[in-house]
């Protein structure tokens, strides 16, 4: 069956009129940016050279402003506006993708209903990150049915609790922070009555621009007035541990310069820094890696998957098992920047997980 996909688009041109190839256009800056020639890049989205110059002068006239500086023999890199634009639609996918996947999900599935011999979706909601996203890679490798909402952890398993999903994704910090955090969600998981899978370990840390130009060191920088922080939404994991890592400095969120933002995704927080609308931010070693951003680590914590365990047994939930403990999983986890997948795939009772 055709599977459903779902991609931000935005347009470039004056009101009224023909728009330019956008997506061509930012696909040839952002190979520029990496390349460093104009030659290159062409060559790598599949353009020849000609047919690149002429998307960006057009672009060029657009704008009144040049997108590229072109030296001789020494290659040519992007002028403040051409990175603005590739940042920007970086910022864009980076906000945009978990609500679209989520909403690609849901409508797949309701088409699904209406086909012949269609097995019932598994339900997973979970919070956004890399490891979620690698395993759906491998799901619709397997054609696995499964309806995919993002949410954030309280959210999820809170949906747990109240059986409007079979699998709810949430992380919990490693060391100090991991008894204040499980106490927060113990509402919602009841020993004997859930049991978690392990999907990884990771590691959170401060993400800042490139070189550190604000010399930020730790949690402590945060209360300086001069720093802009970016926070994640309330509810989110993330920002759970945000407050908990405040608390440990004594700093109240109201001395954050920043603190009542709010980024969806661990990316979105990344690409906010990374075109310095922000100083600093908090999230996953994945996301600062693929923004080219400075990571300074702070502690690691698990993600597991919580589910009834009166539903281990069912077909479908055996088949989402089956694939955590696969070593191809394991391997495209493991290749995640800041990701450990050593104990993927195994399961733990409530208490044991948290145990001491």
């Amino acid at each position: 069956m055709p599977v459903i996909r779902i991609s931000p688009a935005w347009e470039l041109g004056p009101p009224g009129e023909s728009a330019l190839d956008a997506r061509a256009l930012l696909a040839l800056l952002s190979a520029v940016q990496d390349t460093g020639g104009i030659a290159q890049a062409a060559r790598s989205v599949g353009l020849s050279y000609r047919n690149a110059w002429g998307r960006i002068k057009a672009a060029e006239a657009l704008f009144g402003s040049p997108l590229i500086h072109a030296g001789r023999g020494r290659g040519s890199t992007l002028t403040t506006l051409g990175d603005k634009l590739v940042w920007a639609d970086r910022r864009i996918l980076a906000r945009l993708t978990p609500q679209l996947e989520s909403l690609a999900s849901e409508i797949q599935n309701e088409i699904d209903r209406v086909l012949p011999r269609q097995a019932p979706a598994l339900r997973l909601h979970a919070s956004h990150g890399f490891a979620v996203a690698e395993l759906m890679e491998h799901v619709k490798t397997a054609r696995m049915p499964i309806e995919l909402r993002y949410r954030n952890s309280f959210e999820s398993v809170g949906a747990l609790s109240r059986d409007e999903c079979d699998l709810a994704g949430f992380h919990v910090p490693l060391g100090r922070f991991q008894a204040p955090a499980v106490e927060r969600y113990s509402p919602w998981l009841r020993p004997g009555e859930h049991r978690l899978v392990h999907l990884a370990t990771r590691t959170q840390g401060l993400f800042v621009a490139p070189g550190n130009p604000k010399r930020i060191r730790g949690i402590a920088d945060l209360r300086r007035p001069e720093l802009r922080f970016v926070n994640r939404p309330e509810g989110s994991g993330t920002r759970m541990l945000t407050e908990l890592l405040l608390a440990q400095a004594g700093i109240r969120p109201q001395e954050v310069n920043g603190f009542d933002s709010a980024e969806f995704t661990h990316a979105a927080v990344a690409a906010f820094i990374a075109s310095g609308m922000a100083d600093v931010g908090i999230g996953v070693q994945t996301a600062a890696m693929r923004f080219g951003l400075r990571f300074l680590p702070l502690l690691q914590e698990r993600y597991f998957f919580a589910f009834r365990a009166a539903s281990a047994e069912q077909p479908a939930m055996q088949g989402v098992l089956q694939l955590l403990r696969s070593p191809a999983l394991k391997r495209s986890l493991s290749a995640l920047e800041g990701y450990d997948a050593a104990e993927t795939g195994r399961l733990l009772d409530v208490q044991e997980a948290f145990a001491g």
